[in-house]
Parts: C-alpha cells; structure tokens; sequence
C-alpha cells in the first residue's frame, strides 16, 4: 500500500514531456520496461512506441472504438494475467492512476490518464515472441481516457479497422497483403510465400482466359483484431482456393484448416488447393477426406482430383 497523503501532486498534462529517470525519481516505478506499477505512489505507469511496436505485430494506439489499446508484458510464450499485466486490470480496485506514456526511454511524453474500460477490458491477439519469435497468445488492453481526447486510428490495423468495418471485403488479385503482415509485420517473406503469390496470379490469369474473374477477401471476425486473407476466390465458380508454395503435409494440413477457417465467411461451392506439383497419394487422399480438390500446373493448363472445380 502506498501513503497516499505524502504522495507528490500529479501535476503533468497530456502533451507535456519529463525526463523519464524524472518521473521514477519523484512518482515511482519500475525504470525499465512498458509497464511499471509504483510502490511510492498510487500510478501504474505505461510507456508505449507506437512505431517501434508496429513493426512487431503490437499495435499499441488509438482504435476506431475510442479507445487506446495497449498489448501487455511477457516477452515469450502466451501472456498471462500476472504482474504488470494485472497491474493494469486491477488498477482501480488497488485504487491506482493508469498513466499512459509515449516513449521508453530518455524523454517520454504523457498521453493521458486512463481506466480499464469496465465493459470489455482486454482481449486475446496473435504476436511474435521477442526478436521475431514463434507466434503466441498475447494480451491487448482496451483502455479509455480520462482526461485525453481521443484520436483517429495511427496504425496500419487501426485505419484499416476504421476504414473497412465490414466483416467480409473484396479485393482485387494484385493486393498482396497477407495475414503475415499484420501479425509479423518485421519477417521477411518466406520463398515459398513468393512462389505462392506467383502461383495465384498465373491462375488467375488463366482462369481470366477462360472467363472467370477472381477477387480475394479481406475477413475480420467477430471480436478478433487482426484480418484474414483469402488466396483466390472465383464468384462464377464458387471456388475458394487456398495456395501453398510446396507440395509438403504440413502444408496440405494447413490449407485444409485455412479453407474451413475462410470458408465460414466466403459463400462457396468448393474448395481447393493449389500447388506446384502432383502431391503424392495419401497427401491427395487427405484432400478428398475434408471435401478439398488438389489444382496443380501441368503443361499449359491445370489439373485436378476433381475436374468439376475447373472450367
């Protein structure tokens, strides 16, 4: 418990800059870190980088809702509800002031004091675990002002999000945005992601030649914060396709969970892989169990276990 009564005055606006060394010396907390709840005085402090974060999959900013989300701490492996996180959950209850900071390190800026918004308080998202790690569960805090104004959406998922709120958009062939780039902004595309992208546009093309124009989508489902992307999609066909750069189990397995993912939300008729080569037998037999064709390149056309997915 802090002694609120010798506790120094608050006296810092939004907009207003402080040293951050400054602000632990008179007010408390953890020096290091995004979240740092002071034993001295009753704050829980939060220090955010918007831009840094971004290239990390953390979109830590001003949301079309109103409200300022803020990923929690925990480096690697899925968030938990622990220390500084619940710092922040339970602010209110510890009758603590959630003070919200842009900038890490050296001078940082106050944006504001906030609560945890009482009707929906956090939610679960997908990020990279430090240093571009293996994807795990992460915790996202909705938090609104008090004595801030909210703003417009700065982030790329924030514009988007206010841009695009319908849960199913249409987007031409050529959009290359991929689910990758919103959860793991910093990685670089795989070579099998490249050959991916040239194998949808090759056929495509050819699908083009024989009359049917193909579109992706752009999917936002019901309470997640992060899109899904579609590979390939022809209306006149009702074909949701699904691409994958080699001809591997793990990746017959994955398009056949990305279809039944998509397929929720794209109105279709079937469904098929596409890649680069004949897969062999029981990677064909795993397909036709889950109601999948298999669409590969040969000569000038394509082939398939099911011809009346084709033209």
């Amino acid at each position: 418990m802090t002694d609120v009564e010798s506790s120094p005055v608050w006296k810092l606006k939004p907009g207003d800059a402080i040293e951050r060394k400054k602000l632990h010396s008179e007010f408390g907390g953890r020096t290091q870190g995004g979240i740092g709840p002071s034993a001295k005085t009753p704050n829980v402090f939060i220090f955010t980088d918007p831009v840094a974060g971004e290239k990390h999959g953390y979109y830590d900013d001003w949301m079309p809702d109103g409200r300022f989300h803020y990923s929690g701490e925990g480096q690697y492996g899925d968030q938990r509800m622990l220390s500084g996180n619940a710092s922040i959950l339970h602010h209110q209850a510890e009758g603590r002031a959630l003070r919200v900071f842009q900038g890490a390190r050296g001078t940082v800026t106050y944006r504001g004091e906030f609560i945890v918004d009482p009707k929906d308080p956090w939610y679960e998202a997908d990020a990279p675990e430090t240093n571009d790690g293996a994807l795990r569960k992460v915790i996202v805090f909705r938090l609104k002002p008090v004595d801030a104004a909210p703003q417009g959406p700065a982030t790329r998922l924030g514009r988007l999000m206010s841009s695009s709120p319908n849960e199913v958009d249409e987007l031409p062939i050529e959009r290359n945005e991929t689910e990758r780039a919103f959860v793991n902004p910093n990685r670089e595309p795989y070579e099998a992601e490249r050959k991916e992208g040239k194998l949808v546009q090759d056929f495509a093309d050819w699908l083009t030649g024989k009359g049917h124009q193909s579109c992706r989508h752009r999917v936002l489902p019901p309470e997640e914060s992060r899109p899904l992307f579609t590979d390939l999609y022809s209306k006149g066909l009702g074909l949701l396709v699904e691409a994958k750069g080699s001809v591997t189990r793990e990746n017959v397995r994955m398009a056949i969970g990305q279809l039944a993912d998509y397929g929720r939300f794209v109105e279709h008729s079937a469904r098929a892989i596409l890649v680069p080569s004949k897969p062999r037998p029981d990677l064909l037999s795993l397909a036709e169990s889950q109601g999948c064709a298999v669409i590969w390149p040969e000569g000038k056309g394509y082939a398939t276990t099911d011809p009346a997915v084709l033209p």
